[in-house]
């Protein structure tokens, strides 16, 4: 019997950190999700955080068209998720650029939420 290999918990400094930016948008909440931590505004997911069954740290976001392509093309630690053609992945680790990821994690939101809501978000950029 194949036994399943345990995924680690997200430190919880860098949940925090996403939770700095996503919670300061209009109606954006963390939740606990089938594993991780996710972030929604209304039923939408703005980004999903997790770790993998290899140890490491994965989070989900959403992205325009172009940048989708141009993040898969700049390879690790970026990803094109298996799911969803405007989800993108970032392997999170010590390395991470956090003033980046915010910027991402902005356009996230505002990909998803209601127009009315990301009008009152100031984008980078």
């Amino acid at each position: 019997m194949s036994r399943r290999k345990e995924r680690p918990e997200v430190p919880e400094e860098w949940v925090g950190r996403m939770d700095a930016v996503l919670g300061a948008f209009p109606r954006c909440r963390a939740e606990p999700a089938w594993v991780g931590t996710r972030w929604r505004v209304g039923s939408a997911t703005v980004a999903h955080v997790f770790g993998g069954e290899d140890g490491l740290f994965r989070l989900t976001f959403r992205a325009e068209p172009d940048e989708v392509m141009a993040l898969a093309h700049l390879g690790d630690p970026y990803f094109k998720a298996s799911w969803g053609s405007d989800v993108v992945g970032l392997l999170i680790d010590e390395r991470t650029d956090w003033t980046e990821l915010a910027e991402l994690l902005t356009d996230s939101y505002c990909i998803q939420a209601p127009e009315r809501l990301a009008a009152q978000v100031e984008r980078p950029g």
